[in-house]
């Protein structure tokens, strides 16, 4: 987040957060780096078949390098696993519209010679919804005034501008506190998102993209989430740090400060300009 913008708009009253908005997704050298959840091992009975290799996906990738890790994996022509998560039946929530996005939970997973896109892609489903539907991620919803996709979708932001773990409940914070008081989200990742780049560098015309993920033009939440959230994220979109912070920007690696005033967010931008 490297917004300018000062705080403007009406508070929220006990009103659901839209579907329509933008995403935040400053992606970093970082999310490669995910840590792998184990899966348990699913294959037919047959003693001599080989140990099956295994595909790690890392917290915060899109849904297009998932697809893309899929068809090299299962040895597939490039593009059959996009075409397979639109036929494949995936166990979606109605609000994703058949949209995997968010879905495709990061771990590390078994591929096998009965393996195929859709399987593969199901078992990740699968494995989101396990995650999700725990009490402690409902009740967190409920406490935020969201719902689960909602929440994953504010996961998915956190999981692209925190640049440490520990700050993904400031992130998260931020976010919650810009909705409650009706202020755009104004987040460069998602931004980064609609125009399928990875960039710290947004340009003034990039905030005027027609997109339903720009965030500086539109209100709320954008459409869908805009990578695939790991469990930290997750806890941080459920449990947020408590704060009354409203902007944030990292002024360089591991350096990320959190500011409730609008001046001392325009000295931090500077300073991270200058770095730049």
């Amino acid at each position: 987040m490297h917004t300018t913008t000062p705080p403007g708009g009406k508070k929220r009253t006990a009103v659901r957060l839209t579907r329509r908005g933008r995403i935040a997704l400053i992606t970093s050298g970082a999310v490669a780096a995910a840590t792998a959840v184990a899966v348990p091992l699913l294959l037919p009975d047959d003693d001599e078949e080989p140990r099956p290799k295994t595909l790690t996906i890392p917290e915060g990738w899109r849904s297009g390098q998932v697809y893309e890790a899929v068809d090299k994996a299962l040895g597939v022509a490039e593009g059959t696993t996009k075409k397979a998560a639109g036929r494949a039946d995936l166990k979606l929530p109605g609000d994703a519209g058949g949209n995997p996005e968010g879905y495709l939970f990061p771990a590390t997973y078994p591929i096998g010679s009965q393996s195929t896109p859709a399987s593969v892609l199901s078992y990740m489903v699968n494995t989101a919804n396990k995650k999700f539907s725990g009490g402690h991620v409902t009740a967190g919803a409920d406490r935020n005034a969201v719902n689960i996709y909602q929440t994953v979708t504010i996961a998915s932001m956190v999981q692209a501008e925190a640049d440490t773990k520990a700050d993904m409940g400031k992130v998260a914070r931020v976010i919650y506190n810009r909705l409650d008081r009706g202020m755009p989200l104004q987040m460069d990742s998602t931004i980064n998102y609609a125009l399928k780049r990875s960039t710290l560098r947004t340009a003034a015309s990039d905030t005027k993209l027609k997109s339903p993920y720009n965030t500086y033009a539109r209100m709320g939440l954008p459409p869908t989430p805009i990578n695939n959230p790991g469990e930290d994220a997750m806890r941080a979109a459920t449990n947020p740090t408590p704060g009354n912070w409203l902007y944030f920007v990292t002024v360089k690696r591991g350096d990320t400060r959190f500011t409730a005033s609008y001046e001392e967010q325009r000295r931090n931008v500077a300073e991270f300009n200058k770095n730049r």
